[in-house]
């Protein structure tokens, strides 16, 4: 069972705060004579509505036949061409939601007039996505999470969660692609989602959750992708937004410390003040967003009791508190060469630093014998810097474009741990330290092309990733660093790929069908003094389609068919060679040998709309070969547990998701989102190559779960807005064991000041402090039982002005 209680369906729901989406359309052709099939200037280019004739909209020809008409809303429309000494046209345009620009190419005038009959309008109301493959959320509608960081906004989007290392999962997978302005980021970084913690959300416009990728993104990232993108004004003259919060975490404890560690992290302070300012004039536009975060939290607070097959029982914890200070800046210019022609430079740039003290005691089962305590103090730095060109030029033909673009990414992971290893008959000091250097270079290449039901579109992308990496240990007395597994390892991935995209619209009915064939080779050299790995790597050409079939069952019905194959290959952190000792008994390393998953997935979904509200569903199924998995194993007379990444085999996930939003009255509205999902793991045996071969098996696994979210909305006189969002997390598995059901409600509250250019406003997440991750896990000879009462309590109070 779910383990979902039918209270929790009636009450606790996620929000979702959905933009709704009313698309225009931009109409080009040209105009020719049809005898002589010379260009027809000053030709007047008229729509009107098909029900009373009533003018929408319209233009002449330029002096080379063409015309254009924008701003046009989907539906069925009148298309009246007159010029003197010619017959008037007249016929019927339809225009759908899927592209942005239609080309009706050639029109010809004749003699002799033409009668119109009756025409039926067939035009169509867009609320989630016209092709139902994008969910968009505004950030600004988002009172809960005003003042926190992007990753705790996402926690509020349906279908998203976290696990307790901050990874994003989707749809209960966390092979997640993160893209910042549709594009790959040190930030965000190329295979985790390290930095999005320190991004401000009052720094982004909105996030697009896009379940079915078409084949124009990259391959990567089985279960999606999310687009974070950033504020940009398009205003005259200077605009801007100044900002400031402060806030307090963590006001009563969770959980008591075990015994002889130092206090946790508790009153902990936020401040983050941000700037964003923007000067438009004629050609040029320039842009700058800068943030600067403070924050201390209780970062981990773990408490787990270990039992091993003979006999021994071991309870400890793992306490981090930690400080975060974070400097993230955007800067650039949009240049408008000519007509036809832009050129777009800018830049991101984030600094962080990062200062660890842990404390982790190991006792007895009854906390009469404290066995050891393990202290570490953490300096790491973080420098990513990505900077892109892109080179638009827009042929004669509206809509038609060819985008030439060069990103190059660089991120610097900086850490040095500084351990205090106190026994009772010694006390050893030892030292890591970690340099690792990721240099990504990106050429693309796009180009679209408008046809009269639809578009085509087809590209190019080079990627060259190249992280060379150093681990140094320096042990003390008794040291349990493992100095053989440190040295160098040097991590090199070469992408070209090609694709191609055909969209057609008509009537009812629409198709969307794509073809993308990269090639990917990787390499992973290790240094020959390694005690356990070897170089290695992989290479592979696959092809990765994807393709969408919808029909408009009547007005505001939707249903959509999707099919797609993606990849999740592997990361540099995935399969790093060193161990990590921030925790030695549980220790994480990186597995050379692993393969990237191949991931196939079906999906149907269905939308309504009426005046204030919408529904939508989806039923997907994913089936995963090679499925990426962290497994523990132990070595014969020692208890320590290595987690490992490998390849496990199949694994399948089948799930419905329901959205709905209704506007109740003026003053309330509601938003709701609940998934369900059926996780199954197929029987499987690995080998544990470090510090010696372990294999370990495990039985076919099978779990339904889900999670359920609702934001309630509250519009008070005075611009006062309030709102309250709650999550349930259902029970579920996760590799070699469970995680336990997890609940939180936030709040949010915001007055609107200053004629409608300040705002002021107050929140509180996780305000029950109920929030917590417990797991089982089971193991060949060991097994354990954990709870992270880490800090998710945090309230908030901020200021913001637009000029």
């Amino acid at each position: 069972m779910l383990g979902l209680k039918p209270y929790f369906f009636a009450l606790f729901f996620l929000p979702i705060f959905l933009v709704a989406q009313n698309p225009k359309v931009t109409i080009s052709g040209l105009l020719k004579d049809a005898s002589t099939k010379a260009p027809l200037s000053f030709v007047n280019v008229v729509f009107k509505s098909p029900q009373d004739s009533s003018l929408i909209t319209g233009t002449i020809s330029n002096e080379e036949g063409r015309f254009s008409v924008a701003e046009l809303s989907s539906g069925t429309y009148v298309l009246e061409l007159s010029l003197i000494g010619y017959r008037r046209s007249i016929q019927r345009v339809e225009v759908g939601k899927l592209s942005a620009f239609l080309d009706l190419g050639i029109l010809e005038l004749q003699e002799d007039a033409v009668q119109l009959g009756e025409i039926v309008v067939s035009g169509q109301q867009d609320e989630v996505n016209s092709r139902m493959d994008k969910k968009t959320f505004s950030l600004s509608d988002n009172l809960s999470q005003s003042g926190g960081s992007v990753l705790q906004a996402m926690k509020n989007l349906p279908g998203i969660t976290t696990d307790n290392d901050g990874k994003v999962q989707l749809r209960g997978s966390d092979k997640v692609t993160i893209l910042i302005d549709g594009k790959q980021t040190a930030l965000t970084g190329f295979g985790n989602q390290k930095g999005l913690d320190n991004i401000p959300a009052s720094a982004i416009e909105k996030i697009e959750i896009i379940n079915n990728p078409s084949s124009k993104y990259d391959a990567n990232g089985n279960a999606g992708i999310i687009n974070i993108i950033y504020k940009k004004n398009q205003e005259e003259g200077w605009n801007g937004k100044i900002g400031v919060m402060t806030g307090l975490g963590a006001l009563w404890p969770k959980a008591e410390s075990l015994p002889g560690i130092r206090t946790q992290y508790q009153v902990t302070p936020k401040f983050n003040p941000s700037v964003a300012l923007n000067y438009r004039r004629k050609k040029l536009n320039t842009f700058l967003q800068s943030d600067w975060l403070l924050d201390k939290t209780l970062n981990r607070n773990e408490f787990t009791t270990r039992f091993y097959e003979d006999g021994e029982v071991v309870r400890q914890q793992v306490q981090r508190n930690r400080t975060t200070t974070n400097i993230a800046a955007k800067a650039g210019i949009d240049y408008a060469i000519s007509a036809n022609d832009a050129l777009t430079i800018s830049g991101l740039y984030s600094s962080e630093h990062v200062l660890d003290d842990g404390d982790i005691p190991y006792f007895n089962q009854n906390l009469s014998e404290r066995r050891r305590l393990w202290q570490f103090h953490e300096d790491e730095y973080n420098t990513a810097f990505t900077g892109s060109a892109v080179y638009q030029h827009k042929f004669k033909q509206a809509g038609h474009l060819l985008n030439l673009s060069f990103n190059y990414t660089f991120h610097r992971e900086d850490e040095k741990y500084f351990l205090t290893n106190i026994n009772p008959t010694f006390t050893g000091r030892d030292t890591f330290k970690l340099i690792a250097d990721e240099n990504v270079s990106d050429l693309n290449l796009d180009y679209v092309k408008p046809l009269k039901h639809g578009r085509v579109e087809a590209g190019f992308k080079f990627r060259r990733r190249y992280i060379p990496t150093n681990m140094r240990f320096f042990p003390g007395i008794n040291s349990p660093l493992d100095t053989n597994a440190a040295g160098w390892a040097n991590y090199g991935e070469t992408i070209p790929a090609l694709y191609s995209n055909y969209i057609y619209e008509r009537h009812n009915f629409e198709v969307e069908a794509g073809l993308r064939v990269e090639y990917v080779q990787l390499k992973y050299a290790v240094n020959p003094e390694h005690n356990t790995y070897k170089s290695d790597g992989y290479n592979y050409i696959q092809p990765f389609p994807s393709v969408r079939l919808s029909y408009n069952l009547k007005a505001n019905h939707k249903l959509s068919l999707f099919y797609n194959r993606r990849v999740d290959r592997p990361d540099e952190g995935d399969i790093r060679i060193f161990p990590k000792y921030d925790e030695p008994e549980i220790l994480k390393v990186g597995n050379p040998a692993l393969k990237p998953q191949f991931t196939n997935t079906i999906e149907l979904g269905y939308r309504t709309s009426w005046a204030k509200g919408y529904w939508y569903s989806a039923l997907y199924h994913r089936i995963v070969d090679g499925t990426k998995i962290r497994i523990g194993t132990i070595v014969p007379g020692s208890n320590i547990i290595y987690n490992i990444y490998q390849n496990a085999g199949l694994s399948y996930n089948t799930g419905l998701e329901w959205i709905v939003q209704q506007s109740v009255s003026k003053w309330f509205s509601f938003n709701a989102n609940l998934n369900v999902y059926r996780n199954v793991i197929d029987a499987f045996t690995i080998e544990n190559k470090y510090p010696v071969p372990s294999v370990f098996s495990a039985a076919k696994t099978t779990y339904t779960a889900g999670n359920a979210k609702l934001n309630l909305a509250f519009k008070f006189p005075k611009q006062l807005d309030l709102q309250v969002t709650s999550i349930y997390l259902a029970p579920d598995i996760i590799p070699q064991g469970r995680i336990a059901a997890r609940f939180s409600v936030n709040l949010g509250l915001k007055k609107t000041i200053q004629d409608g250019k300040g705002e002021l406003f107050l929140n509180g997440t996780d305000v029950l402090n109920t929030l917590r991750i417990q797991k089982t896990i089971t193991g060949s000879g060991f097994s354990y039982t954990t709870t992270d009462y880490y800090e998710t309590q945090a309230f908030r109070v901020g200021y913001s002005w637009k000029f």
